[in-house]
């Protein structure tokens, strides 16, 4: 069964819960589940939960009289396989007390009532949480849905815009480089053109490269048009907003040349274009936090770029132009995640939500990113722990503030493809009017019809 089928499945929401029940209990047992394993998948988050959270929830714990123990399940399986198994046992009222859940599930997850908002498992407390106020709203989206908080996420990421400065001195373009338009964009892009054996620009476009298409690709170009892919229950069709996207792909892959056309349709596309990138033969990559911790890190990267902290500079996505990005932004980018949540059926949901917020308290959470710094959801932790990142440092400040995030609804995914076929029709040579005039009809089979749709 997938995923898709298990979530599909379920009719209806659990009865309705009591915040307070077993609320006086002074010995328990707390369960713990996340896609993490000890000396397999995301080993490191793991050892964390197991040489750091628990001893110290527990002692915390015992100082105020009370015995708990904390079991943790760890799974080291695909993210789909975790999903299945995840749902299957919220659907069947088991599983752990605390579980984790990629954002992009939230809102699926609610509406087949297999997690319900803080609120209504925890009570009054779930929104009085003090943590909130080092989360941004922004990043808050993350874990939420329908206005409601599901979850509290622990850390996150976001999409800007990575330049090689050694190439940019090159094109006479300036070391310090922040555009405020697609047409500043398009002007460097014209200014590396005059470098032998460059390619000026790449934003992911096509099939192959998957889901990095749309999430590193048409959906910050979308909300720089100002609009987002869902939005007041509705989804963004082949319109105006959808037109101007797919107008800039055509200006980068089109005659123009900007953009290497072969990279979007080859399956290893998305590796070459990291490679490239390092080898100092790419100008502009729209990429996430991703490129710089894991691809380009001068210790263990996978493609190791030795002067990567001299090097390479980073901008904010501009929009369109200033001011006609989503809600009036000058700048966009997209972020991603996980939350933790509570599960419904958990016969102590006041403790349980003692050990969420235990999870995210300030030192506890330093402690998850000792020795790797990483974004997290929390502006005191941010300010402190990544001073020596100047990078992570300006995602953290810059970036989070003007962030979007995906829809977590089970359509998405099909929305996505038929997003990134629209952007391989165009780089093929269709011309943004009919890519659009195809993903539109597309799009309405895939959510139930023209009444699903924001067409403009």
């Amino acid at each position: 069964m997938t995923a898709g089928a298990a979530l599909s499945s379920c009719g209806g929401g659990s009865s309705s819960t009591d915040p307070q029940r077993n609320a006086k209990a002074k010995t328990l047992t707390l369960t713990i589940a996340r896609n993490a394993i000890v000396g397999g998948k995301n080993d490191a988050e793991a050892e964390w939960l197991t040489k750091t959270v628990i001893p110290g929830f527990t002692a915390a714990e015992k100082a105020k009289g009370l015995h708990v123990k904390v079991v943790y399940h760890g799974y080291g399986v695909d993210d789909e396989a975790y999903k299945t198994k995840t749902a299957l046992d919220l659907k069947s009222k088991a599983g752990a007390d605390i579980v984790s859940l990629d954002g992009i599930w939230v809102g699926e997850f609610a509406q087949a009532g297999y997690i319900k908002p803080l609120s209504d498992v925890v009570g009054a407390r779930a929104d009085g949480w003090d943590g909130w106020g080092q989360i941004s709203p922004s990043v808050q989206q993350l874990g939420s849905f329908q206005g409601k908080r599901y979850g509290i996420p622990p850390s996150t990421d976001g999409r800007v815009l990575f330049y090689n400065r050694k190439l940019f001195a090159q094109a006479g373009l300036p070391a310090t480089w922040q555009p405020t338009s697609w047409n500043d964009v398009l002007a460097a892009g014209r200014a590396l053109k005059k470098l032998p054996g460059v390619t000026p620009l790449q934003i992911n476009a096509g099939t192959a490269m998957g889901e990095a298409t749309t999430t590193q690709g048409v959906l910050p170009l979308l909300a720089g048009a100002g609009a987002e892919i869902y939005a007041n229950g509705k989804w963004t069709g082949g319109g105006t907003a959808m037109k101007q996207v797919l107008g800039l792909y055509q200006q980068i892959y089109g005659p123009s040349g900007l953009g290497d056309r072969k990279l979007q349709e080859e399956a290893k596309g998305r590796d070459k274009s990291f490679e490239e990138f390092a080898s100092n033969k790419i100008g502009v990559l729209l990429e996430g936090v991703y490129l710089w911790r894991a691809v380009l890190n001068p210790k263990d990267g996978i493609a190791k770029m030795p002067d990567r902290d001299q090097a390479v500079g980073y901008a904010l996505i501009p929009a369109m132009a200033p001011g006609k990005g989503v809600k009036g932004q000058s700048f966009v980018s997209m972020s991603g995640g996980s939350i933790a949540t509570i599960n419904p059926h958990t016969k102590y949901p006041q403790q349980a939500f003692d050990l969420l917020a235990y999870l995210n308290r300030p030192d506890v959470v330093k402690a998850r990113i000792a020795g790797n710094p990483e974004v997290t959801s929390r502006n005191d932790v941010n300010a402190e722990a990544l001073k020596g990142d100047p990078f992570l440092s300006y995602v953290a400040q810059k970036v989070l503030p003007i962030t979007l995030f995906r829809p977590g609804l089970a359509a998405y995914t099909q929305v996505s493809t038929a997003l990134q076929e629209a952007t391989a029709s165009v780089v093929a040579g269709r011309s943004p009017d009919d890519a659009a005039a195809q993903y539109g009809k597309k799009l309405e089979g895939i959510v139930g019809g023209p009444a699903h749709v924001n067409a403009g």
